[in-house]
């Protein structure tokens, strides 16, 4: 009971890194230890499992007993969500003139579901809306939930008692506790996870893609330490950079090692909380966000279209290039209702230059071996993206009210971080 107790007394990122070193020392030492990599299997899909049940009754338990609260912060946090993806396409396309690359095409990558256009993509996005609420919990199809979700949480403030808002109330605290038990245990979790790719992969991973991931790497690098903490700056009018770190080590490393922006959602919120945001507000936006603010995804999409058309020695101009840049922004937010994720997006994007199939499906398939880092980097760059976004909307309606910014941005408001 002492250990447990000096357990849950130390500081949870502490702990975390922790199992990151274990991870990474017992991935170099043995590289049999399957029950290990279990862990973080059972880490994952216990995130996975819990996320959409969370996200249903949240949004449902909010909108029942709010307040009409869904204010301007929420066309704010949207504003902010989508400028932020565009901006990353932008980043991207401009990376990817100054850095031209090419790929050594490899063994084609094969897929259930391709989308043609952007089209099919915002089509499949709003069939998703409709489609039955439980299968959309059951399978993770969060546009669905959310939908649901707010239809039912709106019926349910004008038509339910007050003690039928109190049950969903409950419902909605007892399993934002499961989901607390589950993060503390995130440790265990990380060290399965950061075993299972050091064991199989070691510390230099794909050298022959190289220059192809240190691109994506610095294009999120800059979004995520230059063009997001501007866009905050923007609205703030203060150093974003104290609230940047925080959901960079809050959310963006354990999104980092679960590479499932859904599977990040509970952490999300929990963060969200110790933030001191309104969880009405919270509640609808981080699952938003899990779902349309992708810069992650667009960045990847941007440049693996481009390096495509450059293998195959094709012309782009910089004005073509930037309506790649709004495709990959569209794309990117209808990137969660598409089987396979963003990589499944880059044939549509290569469509446009006039790339083919055949070359595009290669094109995912180097995707696809460099996913450990890109897909890894791109995940945490969305989550913490996420809380962000959501906190500086937030924060800048206090502002408005003519209350104080919390502690680490300079004011005077106290939050448990």
């Amino acid at each position: 009971m002492n250990l447990i107790k000096k357990y849950n007394e130390t500081s949870l990122i502490l702990r975390i890194l922790c199992g990151m070193i274990i991870g990474i020392v017992l991935g170099l030492l043995f590289k049999e230890l399957s029950f290990i990599s279990i862990l973080g299997d059972l880490f994952v899909g216990a995130l996975k499992a819990i996320a959409p049940v969370l996200v249903f009754v949240l949004v449902i338990s909010a909108l029942a007993k709010g307040q009409d609260k869904l204010d301007r912060r929420f066309g704010l946090v949207i504003a902010l969500y989508l400028s932020s993806t565009l901006l990353a396409s932008i980043t991207a396309v401009i990376g990817s003139f100054l850095f031209p690359q090419t790929i050594q095409l490899t063994t084609v990558a094969e897929a259930d579901t391709i989308p043609s256009g952007v089209g099919e993509v915002l089509s499949g996005l709003f069939v998703n809306m409709v489609t039955n609420p439980l299968s959309a919990i059951i399978d993770g199809k969060y546009i669905g939930i959310l939908f649901w979700a707010i239809v039912i949480g709106l019926a349910a403030k004008r038509m339910a008692s007050d003690n039928t808002k109190k049950v969903f109330e409950d419902i909605s605290d007892i399993v934002s506790l499961t989901v607390r038990w589950i993060i503390n245990l995130a440790p265990f979790g990380i060290m399965g996870l950061v075993y299972t790719n050091v064991s199989q992969n070691g510390l230099s991973i794909f050298v022959d893609y190289g220059k192809l991931v240190l691109l994506l790497v610095v294009c999120m690098l800059l979004v995520a330490l230059v063009i997001d903490p501007l866009l905050a700056a923007l609205v703030l009018k203060t150093n974003p950079y104290p609230l940047v770190l925080r959901c960079l080590r809050g959310s963006g490393l354990t999104a980092f090692f679960t590479r499932s922006s859904a599977a990040n959602i509970p952490v999300n919120m929990a963060l969200c909380e110790r933030l001191g945001l309104d969880k009405e507000m919270y509640a609808v936006s981080i699952p938003l966000g899990a779902t349309i603010n992708m810069d992650g995804a667009a960045i990847t999409i941007a440049v693996m279209a481009l390096a495509a058309a450059n293998t195959v020695d094709i012309k782009v101009s910089f004005g073509t290039a930037i309506i790649l840049a709004f495709i990959s922004t569209l794309g990117a937010c209808g990137a969660s209702g598409v089987a396979g994720g963003s990589l499944l997006l880059i044939p549509m994007a290569c469509s446009l230059f006039g790339v083919g199939q055949d070359v595009a499906m290669q094109v995912v398939a180097v995707g696809f071996m460099i996913g450990v880092i890109q897909d890894s980097l791109e995940t945490a760059l969305n989550s913490s993206g996420d809380v962000m976004f959501a906190a500086t909307a937030e924060y800048a309606q206090w502002k408005r009210e003519g209350k104080s910014l919390p502690t680490f941005l300079g004011g005077t408001t106290k939050v448990d971080i």
